[in-house]
């Protein structure tokens, strides 16, 4: 990793916190988009885990407040039984696969709601969204659209979104740097320490998306939601369909 390279990650890192920081997801799509250009995939994964669980740690501090804590121990329960069966099939990611099952995950967020109403604040849900979510995070590397569903359709409002949100993320991140923790040994001194001066810039880009937050209406967090997600989505599925060629 070139000088140059490091600088632009940093900043990758900076506006990606900013976006989650606003929106609860779409920053750690982008992000993990960047370090898959650079790194392989296992490798991109755990670097991507690393970074965000200091942006969302940091997002979960700042709205600590409104953390559900009941919801977020059930999808921890989740998580934890998807991790054990992917350790057990000792899964391995592909970087086509990747791309292709992240180019479709925003069609989940188009499904009326009529169709699969779907709510983290009931136990059954809330385990299945650790199921779900967790193990996508650990398969592919993030798990943003698969979350949301369950979190957007509720009652709770935006602050109380972002809040649980961020604190189930922190516990899924570290979950995929623990799980892809030997393909972090390709990384140089240099790419390490570019790792470590990231977390500044994840802490400043968070509290910038904390602000805009507090003045953004639960309808239009709703709405741009939905937009960004899916332009991600379709970035993400033309690369994985172009990969297969």
């Amino acid at each position: 990793m070139s000088l140059w390279l490091a600088a632009a990650l940093l900043l990758a890192v900076f506006c990606t916190s900013m976006l989650s920081g606003i929106f609860g997801m779409a920053g750690g799509l982008i992000l993990l988009g960047v370090l898959l250009a650079i790194l392989p995939a296992p490798t991109a994964i755990a670097v991507q885990g690393a970074i965000q669980i200091i942006a969302n740690g940091s997002r979960a501090v700042f709205s600590r407040a409104f953390i559900d804590w009941a919801i977020l121990g059930i999808i921890c329960l989740g998580l934890l039984t998807a991790g054990i069966i992917l350790f057990v099939i000792r899964y391995t990611p592909n970087l086509a696969t990747i791309c292709i099952v992240i180019g479709l995950l925003p069609i989940l967020v188009w499904i009326p709601q009529s169709w699969l109403a779907l709510d983290a604040s009931k136990p059954h849900h809330g385990f299945i969204c650790g199921l779900l979510g967790g193990g996508l995070n650990l398969a592919v590397g993030v798990s943003g659209p698969t979350v949301d569903i369950f979190f957007i359709r509720t009652l709770m409002d935006r602050r109380k979104i972002i809040a649980t949100k961020a604190a189930t993320q922190v516990i899924s991140h570290a979950s995929k740097v623990l799980f892809y923790w030997n393909a972090t040994m390709v990384l140089t001194p240099f790419e390490w320490a570019a790792i470590a001066l990231a977390a500044p810039f994840a802490i400043a880009g968070t509290s910038a998306g904390h602000w805009v937050l507090q003045r953004l209406t639960d309808a239009n967090f709703r709405a741009w939601t939905r937009w960004i997600v899916t332009a991600i989505g379709i970035f993400y599925l033309a690369r994985g369909i172009s990969l297969l060629n």
